[in-house]
């Protein structure tokens, strides 16, 4: 706890000792508050024609409404505190929640790209082995078809050779 401590304020051209646990530069700003307060009443004409007493309830009941004024607008501004608080923790929940689906996002497109790069590996195997087995097959047809044409030849040639000798038969 701080210690008293006291000063000597002007208040309305006296002089007072205040006291209290407050530094000295807070007791000598509420005497300059007070000290305003009654500068602005005395600028007005018919606050001067009252009497000492009406004037200090008059000043009495300004300070009490500012004072109240003040209270309501603390009190305005922790609920809009409170308010605001609750959206940061409801943005930051809403943070969270978006940087875990990120994360599982980020993970479900790293295994999709994994899945992906073993498809076209799988693919280009595929389209390999089917581009050899097409070229066996135009091997295989190609050898095919020159035994065949070699037969055709072989036999038109017997066939040739035979009739040559029939006739040579018959000429003889």
């Amino acid at each position: 706890m701080s210690a008293k401590t006291s000063a000597d304020v002007l208040i309305g051209g006296k002089v007072y000792t205040l006291s209290g646990y407050e530094s000295e530069a807070y007791l000598q700003k509420v005497a300059t508050y007070i000290n305003n307060k009654m500068s602005e009443f005395d600028e007005m004409e018919q606050f001067r024609r009252l009497p000492m007493d009406m004037k200090s309830t008059l000043l009495e009941l300004n300070i009490a409404d500012d004072y109240f004024k003040a209270k309501d607008q603390a009190e305005q501004l922790e609920q809009d505190i409170e308010v605001k608080d609750k959206e940061i923790y409801d943005l930051k929940h809403e943070l969270i929640s978006a940087q875990i689906k990120l994360e599982s996002n980020e993970k479900s497109i790293a295994e999709l790209e994994k899945e992906n790069k073993e498809l076209l590996l799988n693919k280009a195997k595929l389209e390999a082995s089917l581009e050899d087995a097409l070229l066996g097959k135009v091997k295989g047809q190609a050898e095919s078809t020159e035994h065949t044409h070699k037969n055709s030849k072989d036999k038109s040639s017997e066939k040739s050779t035979q009739t040559k000798s029939l006739n040579e038969e018959k000429n003889k």
